[in-house]
């Protein structure tokens, strides 16, 4: 069934208003891309564009130089390739002569005016949802006059705040936005492409209809709380009609909220300004990047965000969605490799000094075109802590004195004996039933299977477990400074099969027993990152 914008895009074509799909993802060059990007990225591009068969471009909103800048530019474009798109970047610093041609349009049409009037006194002016504004005494003008001083602030004439450019609307208007917005102002900082070439910056809610009517955007799809700016949007385009060939629409969707997940760019920006996390890529950040180095792929954050639905009106969905839908697609194709978070040394009494035997194991039993590998068992292992028991608890069916257990893929062992060395260490000492790799013998029964690595060729692993940056929402902390989670990170040093030693960064396993993790992109060391769990908690509705 088609969702409302789908709806939107094929009653357009079907009565001719539009001869194809163009449209297009505007993020600021101000911040990196987070998750709820993405769902942008899907609605402009693959819902869209992609289905329709028409065009989308990737256009940075380029027009507040004293938060732009060039890395934040490239950060996000590797993002959105990364999430598939394909297209043509544009600039909406390109369209800085254009944009002002048009407002000088706006000026002559008298429709905007030059104003002294401080910032401070304009939102005293402004009113509030029940009392009308004020009107500035500079809002009528001689229109010579407003181009003169207007022409003067590109000049550079004028001092930062100085004057700016009014729309000339309504300051009776129920929507405070069509109340005289200021459209343009003057701003001495140099512009990351542009240099010192401009002095004076458009606004978003005037630059961006301009834009889209330039690019020739057929559906400007954004978030819900631009809905209010839509009025705005179409006086700009509609006072601008012998400019453009056609007209875009701006039709506005709900955004993509994740409960304890921060999705403000200026929050996340802060984060990072503040040494809460390390840095943009932080894994347990909700960015694009920070997902990459977690392990997440494009097709699980796509896949979630499309299961997420597009619709009108605000929502929350649960991290557990996002978990799920990254759950299933490693467990399609990551292969499978053991490592002992907490270890403990585990000794085969019988067998001697220097004795190895290979064993089979299946890289990834859900996919049975992987087939088997080879792993090798030594006299000396190392388990984990919590497979092991002095006193073990009712129904354990792990190792404790006098049980037997299966070693993954390979013996069933029983526990013999154990002792505590002299920096209280446990070691396990067992023997090893002859006969038991792959089979079972005849009054030996396993009470439960446990993984293991070699001791004698594994690797020193450090596994970082991350949890969300926010504590739940209590009702009374609303500043997230207030709900920082102090368990969002959890190392341990433990020890990991020779495999993944010699694994590229940025491959996925999953460690047996324990969950999904990635080889870290940055870290150096054999450093994994906990990709998701493998208990899949989340039930689709």
């Amino acid at each position: 069934m088609a969702n409302f914008i789908e709806e939107i895009i094929n009653e357009d074509l079907a009565n001719g208003s539009v001869k194809g799909v163009v449209t297009r993802i505007p993020p600021e060059p101000n911040g990196y891309l987070h998750i709820g990007h993405a769902k942008s990225v899907y609605i402009n591009y693959y819902m869209t564009a992609k289905a329709y068969g028409g065009k989308c471009y990737l256009r940075f909103d380029d027009t507040n130089p004293a938060k732009e800048d060039d890395e934040y530019v490239n950060a996000i474009m590797r993002d959105v390739r990364w999430l598939g798109w394909d297209g043509e970047v544009t600039y909406a610093s390109d369209y800085f002569e254009k944009t002002y041609e048009c407002a000088e349009l706006i000026i002559k049409k008298g429709l905007a005016y030059v104003d002294d009037t401080s910032a401070e006194q304009m939102r005293e002016m402004r009113g509030t949802l029940t009392e009308p504004g004020k009107e500035s005494a500079r809002r009528n003008r001689p229109i010579d006059e407003n181009l003169r001083l207007f022409r003067e602030m590109r000049e550079g004439k004028y001092a930062d705040g100085e004057l700016v450019l009014r729309a000339k609307i309504d300051m009776a208007s129920p929507n405070i936005n069509m109340r005289d917005p200021v459209i343009y102002k003057v701003l001495h900082t140099p512009h990351y492409r542009q240099g010192d070439k401009w002095c004076i910056y458009p606004l978003y809610d005037f630059a961006h209809p301009i834009q889209d009517a330039i690019e020739g955007i057929t559906h400007s799809l954004c978030s819900l709380e631009f809905e209010n700016h839509r009025p705005l949007y179409e006086w700009v385009v509609d006072n601008l009609k012998e400019m453009f060939p056609s007209l875009p629409k701006q039709r506005e969707f709900a955004r993509l909220n994740i409960e304890r997940t921060i999705m403000s760019k200026r929050y996340l920006k802060r984060l990072v300004d503040e040494g809460r996390v390390d840095g943009w890529d932080d894994p347990r950040m909700p960015t694009i990047c920070g997902l990459r180095r977690r392990g997440y792929t494009p097709t699980a954050i796509l896949s979630f965000v499309e299961g997420a639905g597009v619709a009108k009106a605000d929502s929350e969905c649960s991290p557990a969605q996002l978990e799920a839908c990254i759950r299933s697609e490693l467990n399609e194709r990551a292969p499978r490799a053991m490592a002992v978070m907490n270890p403990i040394r585990l000794v085969i009494t019988n067998r001697e000094d220097g004795w190895t035997e290979e064993c089979e194991t299946d890289v990834n039993p859900s996919d049975e075109s992987a087939g088997k590998r080879k792993i090798t068992i030594g006299k000396h292992l190392y388990i984990e802590n919590d497979d092991f028991a002095i006193v073990p608890p009712p129904k354990y069916k792990r190792l404790t004195v006098g049980a037997y257990v299966r070693l993954k893929s390979s013996y069933i062992v029983k526990c013999t004996s154990y002792e505590i060395d002299a920096d209280g260490n446990i070691v396990v000492f067992c023997e090893a039933v002859d006969g038991t790799v792959g089979a079972d013998v005849e009054g030996v029964k396993a009470k439960g299977v446990i993984h293991w690595v070699n001791a004698d060729d594994c690797v020193d692993v450090e596994a970082r477990f991350y949890d969300h940056l926010l504590l739940p929402y209590d009702g009374v902390h609303e500043d997230f400074a207030d709900r920082m989670n102090p368990d969002s990170l959890i190392v341990y040093r433990g020890k990991g099969e020779k495999l993944l030693g010699d694994a590229e960064k940025g491959t996925s396993f999953q460690f047996v027993r324990t969950g999904y993790f990635v080889r870290d992109t940055k870290s150096d060391g054999v450093v994994y990152n906990r990709v998701v769990g493998l208990k899949d908690s989340y039930k689709p509705k």
